[in-house]
């Protein structure tokens, strides 16, 4: 069997002496190294949630301004 210097070294039962992270590491490790990082949804859309914002800033001023008229007219 091939070394692996990130495991734990000794008998696995043993107190003290065990990495319960060692594994998961080793797997991200291995995970990331083959995959071209990925950007998340939000920074591939071109404007995201900030046209939405706009959008919705825009409707309200033109609701109150359409109530505010038939109101006073």
């Amino acid at each position: 069997m091939a070394h692996n210097p990130h495991a734990p070294q000794g008998p696995q039962g043993a107190p003290g002496n065990a990495d319960p992270a060692g594994s998961t590491q080793m797997f991200r490790a291995f995970v990331d190294d083959g995959e071209p990082q990925r950007q998340p949804a939000a920074a591939r859309q071109g404007g995201g949630p900030k046209v939405g914002v706009i959008v919705g800033v825009v409707l309200v001023v033109v609701v109150l301004a359409v109530v505010a008229w038939l109101a006073l007219g």
